[in-house]
């Protein structure tokens, strides 16, 4: 029988915060940092280790993309619920005649404070409007949109 090899000693020099990084994932995982520092040494010499971080790039990547069809997706609901809500408004509310329209603008002040606390409520609390919408609405049927 032969004998099992020996393993072979090394010396390197570590910067001090990767040497603290090391000490404190051995602890963690409870393993020597000799056994941390092989394995990370073989992982990175190993030929598979550039298909396994081309993976991990390109998960991260299509992760990214998600979140990013999502942003676009609920700014474009944003934008949709503005117009629609200003168009609304203009097409039914008729100007008020002026000694109306000073009262309207003297209360103007204390109605936009309430709106903008209710809606940092709504912000904080929810249910925010993108979980109200289905990710899958479908067009109308023609000549079922009463829109102006």
């Amino acid at each position: 029988m032969t004998a099992p090899k020996k393993k072979a000693q090394v010396s390197v020099y570590l910067d001090p915060d990767v040497m603290k990084a090391l000490s404190a994932y051995a602890a963690r995982r409870e393993q020597s940092m000799s056994l941390v520092a092989e394995a990370a040494i073989a992982s990175f010499l190993s030929p598979d280790a550039d298909e396994r971080r081309e993976a991990a790039i390109a998960k991260r990547l299509d992760q990214q993309d998600r979140r990013l069809a999502r942003l676009e997706r609920d700014v474009s609901i944003g934008v949709e619920t503005l117009a629609l809500f200003i168009r609304f408004w203009l097409n039914t509310t008729p100007p008020l005649p002026e000694p109306a329209a000073k009262a309207a603008r003297a209360q103007a002040g204390a109605r936009y404070d309430n709106f903008i606390a209710t809606l940092g409520r709504r912000l904080n609390e929810g249910p925010k409007l993108r979980q109200e919408i289905p990710d899958d609405v479908s067009e109308p049927s023609a000549g079922g949109s009463s829109e102006s």
